[in-house]
């Protein structure tokens, strides 16, 4: 056995840290994109 899966430093749930990754990143790319169409309306 590998001597590191006996002392786990980090004990939290993985799916959930992914899940907030991706919902930071969703978040981020929204915004971009919302900037992008207020500036795009704007300038029209």
């Amino acid at each position: 056995m590998n001597e590191f899966e006996k002392d786990v430093q980090y004990k939290g749930n993985d799916f959930l840290d992914s899940g907030v990754a991706f919902v930071i990143s969703f978040v981020f790319f929204a915004v971009i994109f919302i900037i992008a169409t207020v500036i795009k309306a704007i300038g029209s």
